[in-house]
């Protein structure tokens, strides 16, 4: 059973004010990335033209939605991530409103807050749902549609064979977390990447949004031994840009310094992976969607240039990590070993220290490019909050436990891997749309995230291919696809103005395309029910 949310009103006068407040700032950063903008209108003109073609869409969410579809398309084409790791277009939306700093702010430094050197995050935006709890207009929220309605408008794309031998459905009103619809909802079948909405929830659960990874450094006043400390962090780079990200470069820069006041300038050097323990081999074995599973990497490992998607990955991303420190400590004048591993004890003292994005960056980030190493890290630190085990067995007990405490449907579930690459997991349509209502309530913003991660249709992330003759911009959902699986859920608006959640599973698929074609049909035919 869904639980329960408290009613809202109606989302359409805050998102229309909302719309008004941002355009000035959106239209300053559009002139400043105006060739880019350029570009994403010609490709894209024609397409929102059929999109707000009256007689196809008649939205009433009339200019928030327009001021949505700007906003996703100057974060298209300006990049979604500013420098610290928040969407752009919300951070403009925040400044708009004149919100004053963001929910880590206030903190001192040093003991009792903030470590120094922490970076400070931009203005925090509104909850993604704070619309919904605005002034409403007469009559307070519309009814939902009706599950007879819904199963008339549904059945027969459910009933399409490009899904498989066996599907799903769940569908749930975010205002009030009822639900609407169901087929076999709590029947649970291999969910792919749709985990990592479980993933994204048990994590702020067990963290808070505003936990940030560490890596540093130790030195061992006995020995001499300068140990790069591994903090689980896959997003620290090693690049010269590191666009808001934890910097190897910056550490060994800190590092040096803090080395040359005790008058060192040549060390020996390890490396500390014991943050996580057991296997750093997932099930599938080695692949490119994932880097082997350790508390130390530089760019996932990556061989090449990319920063999502499928890539070689290094067959010791840690060692390789440790080199590349290495050579940037001589960069800054101090000459270190060959490194090997090994583990700072509690009397090593720490001379530097970088930080990741906040947590919640850090999901988005996971949901929109649907990253699986940053998943893999979410579900190990789930499981160190916890006091389990980091390994791939601690952390399923972590997570599982997280959901239950919250009260959701896991009767049934597994959750063996953090990123639903493993074919064994087990979710149910019910428990999706259940994890969805819970990070719609009001009374859960530290899991609003969860929403504004999700891929946004015709715009971002792993939906930006999609929808382009559909719902662009209403649809805002995590893809799932395994060989014989494609799942999808989110959140979706109708044309009624009603914000709901759904999740559509197939099993048993033959053409991934046909079947994703057929379930992207079902969410755009939620976009345009007034089924009320």
């Amino acid at each position: 059973m869904v639980p329960e949310l408290r009613p809202w009103r109606s989302a359409r006068p805050h998102l229309v004010r909302a719309a008004g407040a941002v355009r000035p700032r959106l239209a300053r950063l559009a002139r400043a990335a105006e060739p880019r903008i350029a570009r994403f209108a010609r490709a894209t003109g024609p397409r929102l033209v059929r999109i707000t073609r009256p007689k196809t869409w008649q939205y009433t969410a009339g200019a928030a939605t327009a001021g949505l579809a700007l906003a996703a398309g100057v974060v298209t084409a300006a990049g979604p991530w500013d420098s610290t790791g928040q969407r752009t277009a919300e951070r403009d939306r925040a400044v708009a409103q004149e919100h004053t700093g963001g929910a880590d702010h206030g903190r001192t430094s040093g003991p009792g807050g903030t470590t120094a050197g922490t970076p400070r995050p931009a203005p925090s935006a509104g909850a993604v749902l704070a619309g919904l709890g605005g002034s409403g207009t007469p009559g307070g929220v519309k009814a939902a549609p009706g599950g007879e309605a819904l199963g008339d408008l549904l059945g027969p794309l459910l009933d399409d064979p490009a899904l498989g031998t066996d599907r799903a459905a769940s569908v749930v009103d975010l205002t009030t977390g009822k639900r609407l619809y169901g087929l076999g909802g709590d029947a649970p079948l291999t969910p792919a990447s749709t985990t990592k909405i479980a993933t994204a929830v048990a994590a702020l659960t067990a963290l808070g949004p505003d936990h940030r990874l560490t890596t540093r450094t130790a030195l061992e006043g006995d020995t001499g031994e300068l140990v790069l400390v591994g903090g689980g962090d896959p997003t620290l780079t090693a690049r010269a840009d590191a666009k808001g990200l934890a910097s190897l470069r910056t550490l060994a820069e800190k590092t040096a310094a803090a080395l040359k006041k005790r008058d060192l300038r040549k060390v020996t050097l390890s490396y500390d992976t014991t943050l996580y323990a057991g296997d750093e081999m997932h099930p599938i074995g080695v692949n490119e969607n994932l880097a082997r599973v350790t508390a130390l990497m530089a760019d996932e490992g990556r061989k090449d240039d990319s920063t999502s998607g499928p890539a070689d990955r290094e067959a010791d991303p840690a060692a390789q990590a440790a080199r590349a420190f290495a050579g940037f400590l001589k960069q800054h004048g101090v000459t270190a070993s060959a490194p090997g591993p090994s583990k700072a004890t509690g009397r090593a003292d720490t001379l530097a220290a970088v930080f990741s994005p906040p947590l919640s960056a850090l999901v988005e980030r996971m949901l929109t490019n649907s990253d699986n190493d940053l998943a893999e890290a979410l579900a190990r630190h789930t499981a160190v909050a916890s006091g389990r085990p980091a390994d791939f067995d601690g952390a399923s007990a972590a997570m599982k436990d997280r959901l239950k405490r919250l009260g959701l449907p896991v009767r049934g579930a597994e959750l063996n891997d953090g990123s639903g690459l493993d074919r064994t997991d087990l979710v149910g349509a019910d428990l999706l749309t259940a994890l969805l209502a819970e990070a719609a309530d009001p009374e859960r913003p530290q899991l609003r995230s969860v929403l504004t991660g999700l891929p946004v249709a015709g715009f971002t992330g792993t939906l930006a291919g999609r929808y382009t003759d559909g719902a662009a911009g209403l649809v805002r959902a995590k893809t799932g696809t395994l060989t014989g699986v494609n799942t999808l859920a989110g959140t979706v608006v109708t044309a009624d103005g009603r914000l709901l959640g759904f999740a559509f599973m197939a099993h048993g698929t033959s053409d991934p395309a046909a079947a994703q074609a057929t379930l992207d049909r079902a969410a755009t035919s939620l976009a345009s029910c007034g089924c009320g």
